[in-house]
């Protein structure tokens, strides 16, 4: 039975009482940056040296602090700095200054999971992770709302490393609509999973393969964006608000019947078969492995299937229609970014 918990769980004041610096201006880093200050949480931004992000720090009333300095001055050491690049920067800037007492926490359980950074066994290690972009953490955080997130514990050398970390979510918003325990096990291996096998290269893949019959079938590339791409989100937010049974409850019956019908022969028991086969290379390592070494050969396949991405048919087709869209609020990602 999962575990929840809400405001109520939650004491402000004990990361009210700590000096929080955040490793990182992305995404996440941004959000939590914000939603912290925003709650009374005295935090610094941790920055490289020239970092492009120092300008948009300060333009948002936030103070950056040198990595040579940030893990000394803090109490709690937030890493949201890219996966590939926290354990060069644990090493580096945060592990010299890891006495007893102080925190490390983490939004995804990557390093951790895979041995990739070791933390001292005199402080606490902890984990608040966000179940949405950083944009939404902070866009609802600013309505008044906030995002469910995942908390986990991997070191209690304090005896209040749950406490603290239900208080980080606090300070983020998350205990506002539910913060679920779990480990840095589950949360790493659970998210690896969902983002290749259904939310990023499930999805993708499915939508391309979509695109290409239609398009290889005679039809007008636009329609068939309007299809497999466009009507996509519309499918979806009826399922974030009500489940599948609200998205069948609200189309055709027609589209149902398509549904069930369909549904089978796309995702097959061969598609489960794979998808367990991820599952096992997520759990033995060999993915971790895989990507840690993309990272340290130079990235040369990856950039090449980011770049085959980006120059794809659907690509152009897509970005020249929602230009007539303003309504969605289009934005152009050229090729090589």
């Amino acid at each position: 039975m999962a575990v929840i918990y809400y405001d109520k769980d939650a004491v402000p004041d004990l990361i009210r009482s700590k000096k929080v610096v955040v490793i990182g201006y992305g995404s996440q880093g941004h959000a939590h940056s914000l939603n912290l200050q925003e709650s009374g949480v005295e935090v610094r931004v941790g920055l490289r040296e020239g970092s492009k992000s120092l300008p948009k720090v300060e333009a948002d009333g936030l103070t950056a602090i040198p990595l040579e300095e940030a893990a000394e001055w803090a109490d709690v050491v937030m890493m949201l700095a890219p996966d590939t690049e926290q354990p060069a920067i644990y090493e580096q800037y945060v592990a010299p200054h890891m006495k007893a007492g102080k925190t490390l926490m983490f939004a995804h359980g990557f390093n951790i999971r895979y041995g990739t950074i070791t933390p001292p066994p005199k402080v606490d290690v902890s984990m608040v992770a966000p179940k949405a972009p950083g944009h939404r953490v902070r866009e609802i955080f600013k309505e008044g709302g906030g995002t469910p997130s995942l908390l986990a514990v991997h070191q209690d050398a304090s005896g209040q490393a749950k406490e603290q970390a239900l208080s980080y979510a606090y300070g983020i918003g998350a205990t506002r609509v539910g913060v679920l325990e779990t480990s840095f096990s589950e949360e790493t291996e659970t998210d690896l999973f969902g983002e290749q096998a259904v939310l990023c290269g499930g999805v993708t893949a499915l939508v391309k393969a979509g695109f290409e019959t239609l398009v290889e079938a005679g039809y007008q590339p636009e329609l068939a964006y309007f299809e497999v791409m466009h009507e996509l989100k519309l499918i979806v937010d009826l399922m974030y608000r009500g489940g599948m049974n609200y998205m069948r409850y609200s189309v055709s019956d027609t589209a149902e019947h398509g549904d069930y019908t369909a549904g089978s022969q796309i995702v097959t028991e061969e598609t489960k078969f794979v998808m367990n086969k991820l599952l096992k290379e997520i759990q033995n390592g060999t993915y971790a492995e895989n990507w840690i070494a993309e990272n340290k050969n130079g990235r040369s396949w990856f950039n090449k299937q980011r770049q085959m991405g980006q120059d794809h048919l659907i690509e152009k087709v897509g970005a020249d229609l929602r230009e007539m869209m303003p309504f969605v609020d289009p934005v152009t990602i050229k090729p090589g970014e």
